[in-house]
């Protein structure tokens, strides 16, 4: 697992940046009722897509959280007296605070399920009867583009991914919400390069992969033979999916 503590420094720019950012911003506000005037971003990272979906939308008071103290603290610097440190798990927030909620790559990071389904409980604790939550979902399935990367590297350790649609949608529907939607976005300026994956391998971006395992240096030679080190093969595309709150007395899709 990174440390995102000190991942923090580099975390904007070795993940695309602002056009990678914008993308996201623009996926979830396509998601979130043009009625509502509160999201709680939550994981905001170091605030790069939360700035971008306050700036988005006239009128929508954006609030970030993070459990990250030096993720938090860039968050802070793009939005003052927006961002909270907390965690996902237990939430600071009043039940129904929220017209929407949003947790962007978030879910493919927790290895305990019940974690996820505490994450999951409390965003739509938070939600209002009638808002929104959009969640990112397959994360590490959107980065297998076909390239000659994804064909080295299909091999190596997996772990059960713990955001598939199918999971995120049955913890969502266990704590009341009803789907609502789902849309993708280009992974803009995340095409990785051989060199690039290597790199990402030595400092433990592959979480079965760690720094120092038996396997590593085996796939970091196989990466290493590839062509054109340093061409980027394609950006991968992310998938979200929405969930509503009902309205208690309404049908489900009232």
């Amino acid at each position: 697992m990174l440390d995102y503590e000190k991942e923090a420094e580099r975390y904007d720019v070795s993940r695309g940046g602002e056009p990678r950012a914008a993308a996201a911003a623009e996926g979830v506000l396509g998601l979130v009722p043009v009625q509502a005037r509160s999201l709680l971003d939550v994981a905001c990272g170091t605030g790069i897509v939360t700035r971008r979906l306050a700036a988005g939308r006239a009128g929508l008071r954006v609030t970030g959280v993070d459990r990250a103290p030096a993720m938090a603290r860039h968050a802070a610097a793009r939005l003052p007296g927006a961002v909270v440190l907390a965690d996902g798990r237990r939430l600071p927030f009043r039940d129904g605070e929220f017209d929407a909620v949003s947790s962007v790559w978030l879910l493919h990071l927790v290895e305990d399920p019940v974690d996820t389904r505490r994450i999951v409980a409390e965003c739509a604790r938070v939600l209002r009867p009638g808002g929104t939550y959009v969640t990112t979902v397959d994360k590490g399935s959107s980065h297998n583009v076909g390239s000659d990367i994804d064909v080295v590297l299909a091999s190596r350790p997996r772990r059960p991914a713990s955001d598939t649609a199918a999971l995120v949608e049955s913890y969502a529907v266990g704590c009341g919400l009803v789907p609502a939607g789902q849309a993708r976005f280009p992974g803009r300026g995340q095409g990785r390069s051989p060199r690039r994956a290597i790199a990402d391998l030595r400092r433990g971006w592959f979480v079965t992969l760690p720094p120092g395992h038996p396997l590593a240096d085996d796939f970091a030679d196989r990466l290493a033979a590839l062509p054109d080190q340093d061409r980027p093969r394609p950006d991968p595309a992310f998938t979200l999916r929405a969930f509503r709150k009902p309205v208690p007395g309404q049908f489900p899709d009232g």
